[in-house]
């Protein structure tokens, strides 16, 4: 499975939305220099449906150059996080294909050796 890349979200963008593939690049190149921004100054953007951009500051702790074995400090540090919304969690987790293979796979298992239990949750 080949990975997504920006030009790829932009040509999708502007193919759906009708609007000129620079148009879209410059939203999204300005999309993502604002919370660049808006992260180094420890500010939360929070995107309803979709999920959070946020910052944290991970404590000092030893690590371990790989290449040599030696133990090195590493610094307090501030990193930036994503956390996707419920309803993103949802939409990702809830993938059609994947519930009906799933329910052709266990259709073919005799009721008596079918473990259903990880699908109570949906």
């Amino acid at each position: 499975m080949k990975n997504v890349t920006k030009q790829d979200l932009v040509q999708e963008a502007a193919k759906s939305s009708g609007h000129p593939q620079l148009e879209i690049k410059e939203v999204a190149e300005q999309f993502m220099r604002l919370v660049g921004e808006y992260l180094a100054q420890e500010k939360t953007i929070e995107i309803r449906g979709f999920g959070t951009f946020y910052t944290k500051v991970r404590k000092p702790r030893p690590a371990r150059n790989p290449r040599t074995g030696e133990i090195c400090p590493l610094g307090r540090r501030k990193v930036a996080l994503f956390r996707f919304s419920a309803d993103m969690k949802t939409q990702i987790r809830d993938v059609p294909e994947l519930t009906e293979v799933l329910s052709q796979s266990l259709a073919q298992v005799p009721a008596s050796e079918a473990d259903t239990s990880f699908l109570a949750g949906r």
